[in-house]
């Protein structure tokens, strides 16, 4: 038996009628926001960053790739990670059959890490992803962004109680809780704008849900994301479901 609350169609069509009054809101509210989204101020990108791709070594404006705005997801794949972050792996999975939608609004957008090359595009081949994935090892990049953490900033966290799904995800990436850690996701954008980049938004954490797509699902499931303790341990690469 269940314990939710069992209505009649005319109940439930009356509570729907409500609740759409409130989405139309927010709904309203998300255009207002993505309106000043865009109206932040843009800020000149001054330092040469250097980024190893399949095609060489390029800067930052020739990942532009012909187009004037750039999009990067910055996922967690360190140094010593032997796989990506599984969480960033699902928004991958997300971001990457949209790439070419995006191009056509002229958008380039791209995955970076800080893993070398050659370990990066042996796991996207893994993934089947066909978004174009850079390295930013030796450079600043991540960084000067803020997704990249010292060990020294780190210690008051690392010296408390770690929660386990830092501890699973760390595992899961092969590697210890401090490396795994240190690396932060995030997404930023660029304009190109009479040869000058300009930075003009970053966000991390909660601010990556639309590019996790099964959240915005999930949340109209009558169960919900249901996550309780498990938080996102329960997220898998879509190999390993």
């Amino acid at each position: 038996m269940t314990n939710h609350r069992v209505g009649t169609q005319e109940e439930w069509q009356a509570a729907r009628d409500a609740l759409l009054a409130e989405e139309k809101d927010l709904t309203r509210r998300n255009d207002e926001l993505a309106k000043k989204r865009r109206e932040l101020p843009w800020v000149p990108v001054e330092k040469d960053y250097s980024f190893e791709t399949q095609a060489g070594t390029k800067s930052l404006v020739e990942l532009f790739d012909g187009r004037s705005q750039l999009l990067i997801y910055h996922l967690m794949f360190g140094p010593t990670y032997e796989a990506s972050c599984p969480v960033c792996s699902s928004i991958a999975d997300t971001i990457d059959p949209n790439a070419v939608h995006l191009a056509a609004r002229d958008v380039t957008m791209l995955l970076a890490s800080r893993a070398p090359l050659e370990p990066l595009q042996a796991y996207k081949e893994r993934m089947g992803w066909s978004i174009d994935w850079v390295s930013s090892a030796g450079s600043d990049f991540n960084r000067d962004l803020g997704f990249l953490h010292t060990e020294e900033e780190l210690r008051p966290f690392l010296e408390g109680e770690i929660p386990p799904t830092v501890k699973h995800n760390a595992e899961s990436c092969g590697t210890d809780v401090a490396a795994y850690v240190a690396e932060g996701p995030g997404l930023s954008a660029y304009a190109l704008s009479d040869g000058t980049v300009y930075r003009t938004y970053v966000t991390t954490a909660r601010g990556l849900e639309p590019a996790m797509a099964y959240y915005a699902l999930l949340d109209r499931t009558p169960i919900g994301r249901n996550e309780g303790d498990a938080a996102v341990r329960w997220l898998r690469r879509h190999d390993e479901y």
